[in-house]
């Protein structure tokens, strides 16, 4: 069993030394050939359109609409209402109440002695 144990510890302690290894070198990639250079064709010249003519608009008059009247508003007779009973408003008072203090002392319960023994010593 203890053979086990140093025999992973020494495989993990190679393992990590070759991991350092390999991240401290620096790989020797091939390098790649010049690639050519993609040439494009001219492109076309734009053709030129021919320009449209329109023929022009015909003026015509829009007729005037007639101005409309409105009937005149009827009158609306004024609303009175009866008036409110007099009655008085409960009285408010200004004053706030004290708030009652609260006692910090507990209070001792008389406790009572124990009732004579029926036996003597």
């Amino acid at each position: 069993m203890a053979s086990l144990i140093v025999a992973l510890l020494l495989s993990s302690l190679h393992v990590s030394l070759a991991a350092r290894n390999l991240l401290q070198t620096t790989p020797s990639l091939p390098t790649l050939p010049p690639m050519p250079k993609a040439t494009l064709p001219p492109l076309p010249a734009m053709p030129t359109l021919p320009q449209a003519t329109l023929p022009p608009l015909p003026s015509t008059q829009i007729p005037s609409l007639p101005n409309p009247t409105l009937p005149a508003m009827p009158t609306i007779p004024k609303v009175t209402l009866p008036p409110l009973p007099a009655t008085s408003l409960p009285n408010i008072p200004t004053t706030i109440p004290s708030i009652p203090t609260i006692p910090t002392t507990i209070p001792t319960i008389p406790f009572f002695s124990p009732p004579p023994s029926t036996t003597s010593p």
